[in-house]
C-alpha cells in the first residue's frame, strides 16, 4: 500500500508523514529523491522541474515498488503533483505495479499557507518559490485535485499529529 501525500508546497505534507511514521510501522517514501538522481545524470538537459521528466514519472512508482518489496512496509509519500496528467502517469504506474494508492490532499486556508510558508525557518530558501505557486495549487485543486483525491484533509487547524491521526484513521 501507498499513501500519497499531495498539497501546496509549504502545508506540512513532511510534517505530517513523519508524524504518520513515529505512529505507525509505514516508511517515508520521499519522490523528489528520484528527481534528484535524474538531476545528477542529466546535468547536460535544460528542465525546470524533474516532474516535467518523462523518465522520473516512469521511475518514481518503480522506486516506490522496490522499497515496498525490499522492506515489506507500507509507503506513505510526499510530493506536490499540480499536472492532472502526472498524477494520473504516476497513480497507473503505481497501480500497475502492484501498490494499492490512497491519495490524500492535505490542503488549508490560503491566508494560514501563507502564513506557514512565511513562518518556516527549516526551509526558509524555499519561501518565495513556494508562495509563488499557491495559484497553481489552488487552480489545480479547483479544476482537478480536489476530485482525484481519496481523501480530503483540511489542515488550516489542525498540527500535524492531528493531520496524521486524520489520515491513520481514514
Amino acid at each position: 500500500m501507498l499513501v500519497w501525500l499531495n498539497g501546496p508546497f509549504g502545508v506540512g505534507k513532511t510534517t505530517t508523514a513523519e508524524a504518520i511514521c513515529d505512529r505507525t510501522s509505514w516508511r517515508l517514501f520521499d519522490p523528489e529523491f528520484v528527481g534528484y538522481m535524474l538531476q545528477a545524470n542529466l546535468r547536460d538537459l535544460e528542465f525546470d522541474d524533474f516532474q516535467d521528466l518523462a523518465p522520473w514519472r516512469f521511475l518514481v512508482p518503480a522506486v516506490a515498488l522496490e522499497i515496498h518489496r525490499h522492506t515489506g512496509a507500507n509507503l506513505i509519500a510526499v510530493q506536490t503533483v499540480l499536472v492532472e496528467e502526472y498524477w494520473s502517469e504516476l497513480r497507473s504506474g503505481l497501480v500497475d505495479a502492484g501498490l494499492a494508492v490512497t491519495h490524500v490532499l492535505l490542503d488549508c486556508e490560503t491566508a494560514v499557507l501563507r502564513e506557514r510558508i512565511e513562518q518556516d525557518e527549516i526551509e526558509s530558501e524555499a519561501k518565495e518559490w513556494r508562495l509563488d505557486h499557491i495559484a497553481q495549487f489552488e487552480q489545480a485543486r479547483e479544476q482537478w485535485l480536489g476530485e482525484s483525491a481519496d481523501i480530503i484533509v483540511d489542515s488550516t487547524t489542525l498540527t500535524p499529529e492531528q493531520a496524521a491521526m486524520l489520515v491513520i484513521g481514514a
